[in-house]
């Protein structure tokens, strides 16, 4: 069976060489996502953790809705954050687009830099 590129227009195009994700049978694999709006590829909530974990799931939730598939479905994510120290609001925000659960496995990593100086990035896997 042949992988399926999956891009969404309402996430923001990537910004090298990748796909916004990639199913391979019943699992798509979601790249990183940032706080980049779709319509223009800007910034959304400089500096402000909270704006930007939003967009990311926004985001996050545009590439895996262009695939059929929703946050319900997904298996694992992987956090990275500039500063450990933002972590309760991130993981406030991320449980809420999660609501009562279950939730996916996960992971959370503190960077010394991330694309476009964002504050927050996340990847998912989702499976049917």
């Amino acid at each position: 069976m042949a992988n399926v590129i999956i891009n969404s227009p309402e996430a923001p195009a990537p910004i090298g060489p990748y796909s916004q994700a990639v199913q391979a049978g019943n699992t798509i694999y979601v790249s990183g996502q940032i706080a980049l709006d779709a319509s223009g590829g800007q910034l959304i909530g400089e500096g402000d953790v909270q704006a930007q974990t939003h967009q990311v799931m926004r985001n996050v939730q545009a590439v895996l809705a262009a695939g059929g598939y929703a946050l319900p479905d997904v298996v694992k994510c992987s956090i990275f954050v500039k500063d450990l120290g933002h972590f309760g609001t991130i993981n406030e925000i991320y449980g809420s687009y999660f609501g009562q659960g279950p939730y996916p496995a996960r992971e959370t990593v503190e960077v010394s830099r991330l694309p476009k100086d964002v504050l927050v990035e996340i990847s998912c896997i989702a499976v049917k």
